[in-house]
C-alpha cells in the first residue's frame, strides 16, 4: 500500500485551509476591520504548521461577533 496519496490529500487540505483563512482575512481588510485582518493573517501563518489552526481562528471569530 501506497501512503503517498494520503499524503497528497493532506497536504491538500491543509493548503485550502491556508487559502480560505488568507481569503477571510482579505475580507477582513476590505469591510476596515485591520485588527481582525491582521489576526487572520497570523492565523494562516500558524496553519501553515498547526492544520486547522486558522479555520478554528476563524469560527472563533465570528462566534465572538455574533455573540458581542
Amino acid at each position: 500500500m501506497s501512503t503517498t496519496g494520503a499524503r497528497d490529500r493532506s497536504n491538500l487540505l491543509k493548503n485550502a485551509g491556508v487559502v480560505t483563512t488568507l481569503i477571510d482575512a482579505v475580507m477582513e481588510f476590505s469591510k476596515g476591520r485591520h485588527k481582525s485582518g491582521a489576526l487572520l493573517l497570523g492565523a494562516a501563518a500558524v496553519s501553515s504548521r498547526i492544520p486547522g489552526f486558522g479555520t478554528a481562528v476563524s469560527l472563533v471569530l465570528r462566534a465572538y461577533r455574533k455573540l458581542r
